[in-house]
């Protein structure tokens, strides 16, 4: 079952490469803060590349201004979002979260089985917004669409 608006993000340790990688809890991420976390299928896949992550790196400052936090979360190791996020340009402030293994995706119940892609498990392309580490938002896409959760749509959304 997918997470809802109302629901408490799961806990979980997700990894960022800071000065070697480190482990980050959920907690840390969202106890708090509002937080946009947006998830994708891959770094450096097509449409995460061309639009999802550019989207949010233009609009970072928006988010600032409402006190919001961003942070994007692939089933990618911390190495792979690193090189991502230099690739990018992602500013410092925009977290770049790895779910290497996916636990964190399957808790909040969006995984998307891509082994027909020779990809396995991966995220749904995704954003939600928490205040506190309370779902407010969430948006899911369509396979193979992308409207719902760009940073425009969100900006556009919020209360």
């Amino acid at each position: 079952m997918s997470i809802r608006v109302g629901d408490r993000i799961p806990r979980a340790t997700l990894n960022v490469l800071r000065d070697g990688v480190q482990a980050v809890d959920t907690d840390e991420i969202f106890a708090g803060r509002k937080v946009v976390l947006f998830g994708v299928p891959g770094a450096f896949t097509p449409t995460c590349s061309a639009r999802h992550l550019p989207g949010f790196v233009e609009r970072i400052e928006e988010f600032r201004k409402r006190g919001i936090e961003v942070a994007c979360l692939a089933v990618n190791d911390a190495f792979v979002m690193d090189a991502w996020g230099k690739s990018q340009g992602v500013p410092d402030d925009l977290h770049m979260l790895a779910d290497g293994n996916g636990a964190f995706t399957r808790a909040l119940g969006l995984e998307l089985d891509a082994t027909a892609f020779g990809m396995g498990l991966r995220a749904r392309r995704f954003a939600l917004y928490a205040e506190d580490g309370v779902v407010k938002q969430i948006h899911v896409e369509a396979p193979g669409e992308f409207k719902v959760s760009s940073a425009d749509y969100v900006l556009e959304h919020l209360d």
